[in-house]
């Protein structure tokens, strides 16, 4: 049986880029899905203030049985209950909230909380986080990064959020980024399915492209 931790980890050596489809409909979710998953993306991330994100979470978990599909923004113990309900595996928070970990740690979920500061960082971590998303990463740089990295266990996955485009993930990278999480300059309402496939490989092109600097 492939656990949700295993299915991260298998992400993380694979192509660890989380995409973040904020606004996502549920009848848009099979089409900009399978863009992104045929791009080579395994970890989709629907955020809890898109409509009926449990839905389109319910409907990408059963059409990618092999990629991390869950929930973003995800800021109670109950959300993280109802997201479960609906089949997801992957619990993504803008903040850190004990709970909220504890939570999907228990269910044995995939939880990987907004931090910026090492005492969130090592807060989380405490509470059971798999891994950390550096956010709003517009407010941190690598060097904070790097920074944080010197004082975290070894192999913490750390991932900024905010700001990221396939121009200047080189720099994250080379600072110890672990992955990404991608937001509107993979997917926004309205845009098409073609659009966000022709994104997506641009992302992949260049997070590969970074493994080879």
């Amino acid at each position: 049986m492939t656990t949700p931790v295993d299915k991260f980890s298998g992400a993380m050596r694979q192509l660890p880029l989380v995409a973040i489809l904020r606004g996502l409909t549920p009848a848009e979710a099979p089409a900009v899905g399978d863009a992104i998953v045929e791009a080579g993306f395994l970890l989709l991330e629907v955020p809890l203030n898109s409509p009926q994100p449990l839905d389109s979470i319910a409907l990408m978990r059963q059409r990618f049985p092999d990629a991390l599909v869950g929930a973003g923004t995800v800021l109670s113990a109950q959300q993280v209950r109802e997201v479960h309900a609906a089949g997801g595996e992957l619990i993504v928070a803008p903040n850190f909230n004990a709970e909220v970990i504890a939570e999907a740690a228990r269910l044995g979920l995939v939880s990987l909380p907004g931090v910026m500061t090492p005492t969130e960082a090592f807060g989380a971590l405490a509470a059971g986080a798999t891994g950390l998303k550096l956010f709003p990463a517009e407010l941190a740089s690598p060097a904070v990064v790097k920074a944080l990295l010197a004082v975290l266990p070894k192999g913490t996955p750390l991932m900024p959020v905010g700001g990221i485009t396939p121009d200047n993930m080189d720099e994250w990278r080379a600072a110890g980024s672990a992955g990404f999480g991608i937001g509107s300059a993979l997917y926004k309402p309205g845009k098409t399915a073609d659009d966000v496939r022709e994104d997506a490989l641009r992302f992949v092109s260049a997070f590969a492209g970074t493994l080879r600097a």
